[in-house]
């Protein structure tokens, strides 16, 4: 994974056909990361072609400074934590809304400040 280690963020491991983008669909994840605050870095990685996305998360919050990792594939997004077994992450969400994809974002920076996640369906 090429990544800023000085920099401290939430990686979000991109699938290696994504280049260096993370799509469109996947895009209000960002926003509500922005508005908690707290930094991310998309990672790609060219070796996770193989790895589901549970497991790319977990390398992505093994490796990122915040101990929190995220990763995505067709149907789901992944929220992974350093301190949690490998193959149990904290949130497996549907990929479904722009607003519940924004919670997911909202609720990984949550998760490195310490307060309250917002509940699926939450108006904010």
């Amino acid at each position: 994974m090429a990544i800023d280690k000085d920099r401290p963020s939430i990686l979000i491991a991109l699938l290696p056909e994504d280049g260096s983008t993370l799509p469109a669909r996947l895009q209000p994840m960002l926003l509500g990361i922005e508005e908690e605050q707290i930094p991310y870095q998309l990672v790609s990685s060219s070796d996770s072609t193989a790895k589901s996305a549970v497991e790319r998360a977990y390398d992505a919050a093994i490796a990122s400074r915040l101990s929190v990792g995220v990763a995505y594939d067709q149907q789901q997004i992944v929220v992974h934590y350093k301190n949690l077994a490998p193959e149990a992450p904290l949130f497996t969400e549907p990929i479904t809304t722009a607003r519940e994809t924004r919670i997911v974002g909202a609720n990984a920076a949550r998760l490195v400040k310490g307060v309250p996640f917002k509940l699926q369906g939450q108006v904010s």
